[in-house]
Order: structure tokens, then sequence, then C-alpha cells
């Protein structure tokens, strides 16, 4: 005789299974500052990114499976790249690729035996910092629509509560960044991240055409020794002082 499983005890053992290999992951923020979104990764790999251009003004972080959410990062381009030739290149959005995922990912997690370890976010700067758009995708399909800062992978908990406590709206980059190393290194009191084991890249509204820029280490490094002189000068890591963004 076949063993029965509820579908709701089917449901819930495959959502505990996403997020336990999701937690075994690094994490990953997502933050705005006054020139744009910043994304940061702990993440000393110089090869495999977490955080990837998708289209013009389009960018796409990840934590969990590296296979698993890179086969989505693929998939993204190639819906942006035919949705731009096809229509307009303005037509594709955030929003309407957060709504191609959300189907990918819930149709993978009802009809599949085992869901993607994967959590995404999909953010796109607009020309101004109340229309920019950054949507959390969760393992099955959920879509949230998030604001100012998004926290993912590893104690997801305790940085988003480090970002809410750091967090300002219009900081400078170098602001930004300093709140976003030191919310990742609130997992763990005895960890200190250095510029070479982070991943680093900004959607720059200032820039033309293609946003998406990575910031190498030695530019990580700079802007983290700004802030901390900002700090001392008792500037408080506000956004009244933006100078050294790019």
């Amino acid at each position: 005789m076949p063993f029965y499983v509820s579908p709701e005890q089917q449901m819930k053992d495959k959502a505990d299974y996403a997020r336990k290999g999701i937690a075994r992951g690094r994490s990953v923020v997502v933050l705005q500052y006054d020139d744009g979104i910043l994304f940061v990764a702990d993440n000393p790999s110089r090869a495999l990114h977490k955080i990837s251009e998708i289209y013009d003004r389009i960018a796409f972080a990840a934590v969990g499976k590296y296979n698993e959410f890179e086969n989505l990062r693929l998939g993204g381009v190639r819906y942006a790249d035919v949705n731009g030739y096809q229509y307009d290149r303005k037509d594709v959005t955030a929003r309407g690729l957060a709504n191609v995922y959300a189907q990918s990912l819930g149709t993978i997690f009802t009809e599949t035996n085992k869901p993607y370890e994967v959590e995404l976010v999909v953010a796109e700067a607009g020309t101004e910092a109340a229309s920019d758009q950054i949507y959390r995708l969760t393992f099955d399909g959920s879509v949230a629509d998030e604001h100012g800062y998004v926290a993912m992978g590893g104690q997801a908990d305790a940085v988003a509560q480090a970002l809410k406590d750091r967090f300002q709206e219009d900081m400078s980059l170098a602001a930004a960044l300093k709140a976003a190393v030191q919310s990742l290194e609130a997992q763990d009191t005895d960890r200190h991240l250095e510029a070479k084991s982070l991943e680093v890249a900004v959607l720059d509204r200032n820039r033309e055409h293609r946003l998406f820029k990575r910031l190498p280490a030695a530019r990580i490094e700079a802007l983290l020794g700004e802030a901390g002189e900002s700090a001392s000068d008792g500037s408080g890591g506000s956004g009244d002082d933006d100078a050294g963004e790019s």
C-alpha cells in the first residue's frame, strides 16, 4: 500500500526544505541610496556572481543554489531581450520580469518534487527615488513589493533588523555601503568583511542607457574609508555628504 501524504503536509515539507537550503547561503542586501539602488553580497568569488545586470535599468540579486538562480537569471535576460526587441526597450520592466519569475517559481514549487532553493530580488531604478521598484520573490513564487531595503539568505532576520536600524532615505553611496556591510556583519559579531570578500554593484540613475555598474575592490575600500571619515567628522553617515559618489 503506497504511503499517503496530504497536500498540506507535502507543501509544508517542500517549504521547509527550501528555507533550510536558502538559510545555508551567505546573505545579500539591496537598498536605495540617493542616486539609485545598491546591491551588496557577502561573496568572495570573483566568477560566480550573485548580482547581475538584466536590462538597461534592471538588475537581479539572488541567494541559494547557484545553478538554480543562474537558470532563472538567463531566462530573465532572454525575456528582456525578446520583449525589448519586439516592442520597445521601455516596455521591459521589473514588474513584468517579477511576474514571469513568480509564475516559473510557483509552477516548479507545486508541480515538482524538489522546489528551487532560491530567493530573488528584481530591482529597477527610476528617474527619481520615488519611482524605484524593488520586488522580492521567494521559492514558492510569492512576490513582495519592497521599499527602502531588503535582506535575503543566511540569517536574514538579523541582517534586516540591522538594516532597519541603519537605513535612512537619501543616503550617500558611501553611507549606504557602510550600512549594508555593518548589517551583513551583524550575523556574526566576530566577523569583519573586507572589500575583497564583497560583491557590490549599483543601478546609478545618473548614468546613461545602461545603469548597472560593478564596483571593484579598490572602489569599495575607498567608499568604506570615506564613510568612516564622515562618521568621525560627526556627519553620522547621512545623505548630506555625497562626495565621492559615482
